[in-house]
């Protein structure tokens, strides 16, 4: 079969949707299906107002219409509700094309960071880009029913995996500083509640690895820590394994990848008891969960690292690719 992804989150981005995504894809091409992407970096582009980093497609529609007349595809799903994700929607809908979705970001609560507009406006915007799909993909428990309270349909699961032969214990050693080491990983910006890790009155040394537009602002305000930027392959797996314990302040994610990535480096959590970490790690004894975050890293330094492998190894992207696709809807059925 062949399938299309719009993404409007894509390489040089780095987290966890464009993981998801990438991963996604090498799974199904394992499966002999073929699965091609639309993304930015085929348009002409703009910064993202308040993150710079991220650049978004100008105007995509008859430029859209080109590429997937030319793909001709069996299957479309729309990653991302930006300007590919709404083209393509358009496509589809005047041409009477079924489509799947996927509710990656929790975008309402990440415009309500920025500025000050209801989230029950962008809940609306939100709902409405993904009410004609024929199933809305999610990958939590919690978010399905956080989306359903909302009015969301046809909701479908799709769950995560992690690569544990790159993400493995390794030695310790590999960073500098007193210990215990007490580390974060992913995009450095407003919605990840950064602050409030490393507002912590803990001993030991704080990493942060990442980049974003919050980095010059918290480097200044916490000079203590340690900022190493984005680390990429068996550089970052050598960052998580030779953390002691990860801190995971986000209160505002659908999943949270990178949870997964530390366990199978052997490295508990410690979170707030929210969704994301409430779905990956309620009841299973491989991090804390509470309010008191300070607390919570103190209790997961005593959780053995064995523990956290174990629980990771049950994770496979084989398992979530093939959740992917029996979520699919072809509207062309495969010829030759």
């Amino acid at each position: 079969m062949r399938i299309l992804i719009v993404t409007d989150a894509w390489f040089p981005q780095v987290n966890g949707v464009v993981r998801t995504i990438e991963t996604t894809k090498r799974e199904l091409e394992k499966l002999g299906h073929t699965v091609e992407i639309i993304s930015p970096e085929t348009f002409r582009t703009i910064p993202l107002p308040t993150y710079p980093e991220i650049r978004i497609a100008i105007a995509p529609g008859r430029q859209i219409r080109r590429l997937i007349d030319a793909i001709n595809p069996h299957a479309i799903h729309l990653a991302t509700e930006g300007p590919l994700g709404f083209a393509a929607r358009r496509y589809c809908l005047r041409r009477g094309i079924a489509f799947s979705t996927a509710y990656h970001t929790r975008f309402p609560e990440y415009v309500r960071d920025r500025a000050p507009i209801p989230l029950a406006l962008t809940y609306g915007i939100v709902r409405r880009f993904h009410a004609p799909a024929s199933a809305v993909m999610v990958a939590t428990p919690s978010i399905e029913r956080a989306l359903a309270d909302r009015g969301f349909k046809n909701l479908r699961r799709w769950g995560r995996g992690v690569d544990t032969d790159l993400f493995r214990p390794r030695d310790k050693a590999f960073l500098d500083g007193p210990r215990p080491i007490l580390m974060y990983v992913g995009r450095v910006s407003v919605e990840k509640n950064i602050e409030a890790f490393l507002s912590l009155d803990l001993p030991g040394t704080k990493y942060v690895v990442g980049d974003g537009p919050q980095l010059a602002e918290l480097m200044a305000r916490f000079p203590a820590a340690r900022f190493v930027g984005a680390r990429h392959g068996e550089d970052l797996a050598r960052h998580y394994a030779a953390a002691d314990v990860f801190v995971f302040p986000s209160r505002t994610d659908t999943f949270g990848l990178v949870l997964l990535e530390a366990l199978a480096s052997g490295v508990p959590v410690a979170a707030y008891p929210v969704p994301g970490p409430i779905d990956v790690l309620d009841g299973a004894a491989v991090g804390v969960l509470d309010e008191d975050l300070a607390g919570a890293v103190r209790r997961a330094l005593e959780i053995p690292p064995d523990r956290c492998r174990a629980f990771a190894l049950g994770y496979s992207w084989q398992a979530s690719s093939q959740q992917f696709l029996d979520n699919l809807r072809p509207f062309r059925h495969e010829t030759g």
